[in-house]
């Protein structure tokens, strides 16, 4: 039975974001295992549209954007050591990670 660890990196930031997916990478690579990736999924765009000011300029609105940057990687037949290294590595302020 073949096994893999699929990561879901998620950030703001998309040079933090490259640079953790790089880092997992070669975490994953020096401790015997091979990988698939980074991956870029679709970037999500929430769009949130507020007014200016309550009583004089109601018509007038003003709308912020945030842009969700997502990259997938596959480790393929990973070792008890690529998992032991996954847990211990220390990743930046601002990127959500999800292992399964």
């Amino acid at each position: 039975m073949d096994k893999k660890i699929r990561v879901k990196l998620k950030g703001f930031d998309i040079e933090v974001l490259d640079k953790s997916a790089q880092k997992i990478i070669d975490a994953a690579i020096s401790s015997g295992a091979r990988t698939s990736g980074p991956i870029p999924l679709p970037t999500s765009v929430k769009k949130y549209t507020v007014n200016r000011s309550p009583h004089i300029d109601k018509r007038s609105m003003e709308t912020f954007e945030m842009r969700v940057h997502k990259r997938l990687i596959d480790i393929l037949s990973p070792t008890g050591k690529t998992i032991d290294t996954l847990t211990h590595l220390q990743l930046p302020v601002g990127v959500g990670i999800e292992i399964k």
